[in-house]
């Protein structure tokens, strides 16, 4: 398992992304034809409304993808969604529309939302999150814009820290517009400040040309009139000069490629500087920027007229003052159209920046385990994939009847309930829940025309423990004997229960005739356990109280197996309360037995024991106990020695991490049933739904 992304994200505004996205999709366009870009937010700017970092990037390297395939939401959309509470539609929206993307490339840039300075915090915040969710490397990108060092290192620390919090993986640091004349000072202190998971890879000098705009992003900035000069536009202005001065005054301050500003009415400056403009003695300028809404006198306009056009005469109606202030706010982009910068760009992207180490430290990451958010959303998409049919028992129940809404609307399985059809039907009106007639089944088992098909068949199943048909009729009323017997004829697929029953009352009947499937002598049990940046798979935490060493490895193949349907690529830890050889006695022997026969029926799995919990998931204490070990550090299913050992720790991991335990799913059964907690919640049951439904899926 390996990346296939990098997530490109700012520590703050203004840290030009355009040019290292630029110098980033050249250097992995050298190694792949397949590679997308892609922005989970997008701040549409200019008069066309688009994106323009996306729109560079489309057009220059002629990538194969339709614009509206490269982003998520806009701002304005996302912003709506946060304000209503809809937070986890943003997250998904993002993964939805990633993932379309991903499915068509080799590799996929993922360019950070931007950071405006009214919403900064929250942006930052965003993209810490959206990273884990996507489950992509963090590349840093900073300015260096700054008068000291400090001043640059703070925001990267800030950065770390909260990547780091959440999980994320760090690539390191690329800073941006240094002042040439402090390089190698800069590049120095940030390989002595920095953390090594923030290792500087690239400390690239401001450029002039890049960071100045041109004539023509002033005026569209300030919707200024083009009087003379419109095909100079392409002018870059270093910097603005107001001119309130005698010319005999103003001449001696000129500097190169100054914007003048000016009122209006001043006929003498609009004339010596095109004067200037023209002599070898003076520097060349950007252009002449008049204000007041007043425009030159007509026997100007009249000289003007006739003269050629050597610099752009632009003008606006704002005061000087005011006209200052807004030309503080216009920003240089680097568009398609630019050649000269996007040139400047790669050059100093492929000088500057250390590709090889970049490069190094990305083969050298892997992933620790598929994200939460990731997960739920591939189970929600590999339900939908091939729709099954799933009896829930407790119609009766609210919370049963909302995630059916849910499960319904959103088309990831057909849905039967039981339960007396006239009581359903009112506690859906009443609960106002948009399940027509059309859309749901609602079988009252006393009543339905398969009772004594099924009252007979279980009698048969059972008949040889002195089952009469009396009593398997009696029995057959009961809500989750009636629902498994559906699973068990083919009228459903799987059966979810337990938000109102005990797990006995769930599970017996599945034990009595739904039975293990071939090369399973129990049924067992895993808890995917969503911590903060990856999922991993407990088992067995609910069922086999004290398993053999035989059924341990039964356990730990039907989990890895488990793992492998739901995504997660199983690497398999067997626990105990000690690691490798360094420990002795019987329940530690029966570990290292139960690891022997796993092995032996699945040699093709990565798996190793005994180890102890620290060891297994943490890099640096596994390999300390456990040098050169494949699984050590990097286990993503945990198989616990005993229920008592596993029930505690799944619960104490749940209590002081809140990780979201989604199960238990029960597997070794012939086809699917799975058990609720009555403490659950309507997303518990989608979930587990959903899950019941891949599994009949393989089943």
């Amino acid at each position: 398992m390996e990346y296939q992304s990098i997530y490109l994200s700012t520590t703050e505004s203004h840290c030009g992304k355009s040019l290292v996205s630029l110098g980033i999709m050249d250097l992995l366009l050298r190694r792949s034809q397949r590679v997308g870009v892609f922005r989970p937010i997008i701040k549409c700017q200019g008069p066309d409304r688009i994106d323009k970092n996306i729109d560079l990037l489309l057009k220059y390297f002629h990538l194969p993808w339709d614009y509206e395939e490269t982003y998520a939401w806009r701002q304005i959309e996302a912003l709506d969604l946060l304000a209503q509470g809809d937070h986890d539609e943003l997250i998904n929206g993002v993964i939805a529309k990633y993932k379309a993307l991903e499915s068509k490339s080799d590799f996929v840039l993922i360019i950070g939302s931007d950071l405006s300075a009214e919403s900064a915090a929250l942006d930052f915040d965003i993209n810490v999150e959206l990273a884990q969710s996507l489950g992509s490397p963090v590349l840093l990108l900073a300015s260096g814009a700054k008068e000291n060092v400090d001043e640059i290192v703070s925001p990267i620390l800030m950065a770390v820290e909260s990547f780091k919090r959440k999980g994320n993986q760090l690539l390191g640091t690329i800073v941006n517009r240094v002042d040439p004349d402090k390089l190698h000072d800069v590049r120095a202190t940030l390989k002595a400040s920095l953390p090594a998971e923030a290792e500087v890879l690239g400390v690239i000098p401001a450029d002039k040309d890049l960071e100045s705009p041109s004539m023509d992003e002033v005026v569209q900035h300030l919707g200024a009139e083009v009087l003379y000069g419109s095909d100079l536009l392409d002018y870059l202005v270093y910097e603005y000069m107001i001119i309130a001065m005698q010319m005999d005054h103003y001449l001696d301050r000129l500097r190169k490629w100054a914007l003048l500003v000016t009122p209006g009415d001043r006929g003498d400056v609009i004339l010596s500087a095109l004067q200037a403009h023209a002599s070898g003695n003076y520097p060349r300028l950007a252009g002449i920027l008049l204000t007041t809404g007043e425009r030159p006198a007509p026997t100007v306009k009249r000289l003007l007229d006739g003269l050629p056009s050597t610099l752009p005469i632009v003008a606006v109606d704002t005061e000087t003052f005011e006209t200052a202030s807004h030309l503080r706010e216009v920003r240089s982009y680097i568009t398609v159209d630019k050649k000269n910068k996007i040139i400047a760009s790669l050059r100093l992207f492929r000088h500057y920046a250390d590709v090889e180490t970049l490069i190094k430290r990305y083969a050298d990451i892997k992933p620790r385990g598929i994200p939460p958010r990731m997960f739920l959303y591939n189970i929600m998409q590999q339900a939908k994939s091939d729709k099954k049919h799933i009896v829930l028992p407790e119609g009766n129940d609210e919370r049963i009847l909302q995630a059916a809404e849910t499960l319904l609307e959103q088309a990831v399985v057909d849905i039967t309930l039981l339960g007396n059809e006239n009581e359903v039907r009112a506690l859906i009106r009443r609960l106002g829940l948009n399940l027509p007639e059309d859309k749901v089944d609602i079988i009252n088992p006393a009543t339905s025309p398969y009772f004594d098909d099924y009252a007979n068949t279980y009698y048969e199943l059972r008949k040889h423990k002195g089952l009469t048909p009396e009593q398997a009729a009696d029995i057959m009323l009961d809500v989750a004997y009636y629902g498994t017997m559906m699973v068990y004829k083919g009228h459903a697929d799987g059966m979810v229960s337990g938000a109102a029953h005990t797990t006995a009352h769930t599970l017996r009947p599945a034990f009595e005739f739904i039975k293990t499937k071939p090369g399973f002598s129990i049924v067992s049990s895993v808890f995917f356990m969503a911590l903060e940046d990856r999922v991993l798979v407990y088992g067995d935490c609910a069922v086999v109280p004290k398993p053999t060493a035989e059924q341990l490895a039964e356990i730990a193949i039907a989990s890895a197996e488990t793992a492998q349907m739901f995504g997660i690529e199983p690497i398999v830890a067997m626990l105990s309360y000690s690691t490798g050889e360094s420990g002795h006695g019987e329940e530690v022997e029966r570990v290292r037995k139960a690891t022997e026969l796993a092995k032996e029926r699945r040699p093709d799995l990565l798996l190793e024991g005994p180890m102890q919990y620290d060891a297994a998931v943490d890099p640096v204490v596994g390999q300390k106990k456990m040098p050169g070990s494949k699984v050590a550090g990097r286990a993503t299913v945990l198989i616990f020695p005993d229920l008592n050992t596993g029930n505690n720790t799944y619960k104490a991991v749940q209590r002081e991490t809140g990780a979201i335990a989604i199960g238990p799913v029960l597997q070794g059964l012939r086809k699917p049933v799975n058990d609720l907690s009555r403490g659950c919640t309507v997303d518990d049951i989608v979930n587990t739904v959903a899950i019941t439904a891949v599994q009949a899926q393989h089943a």
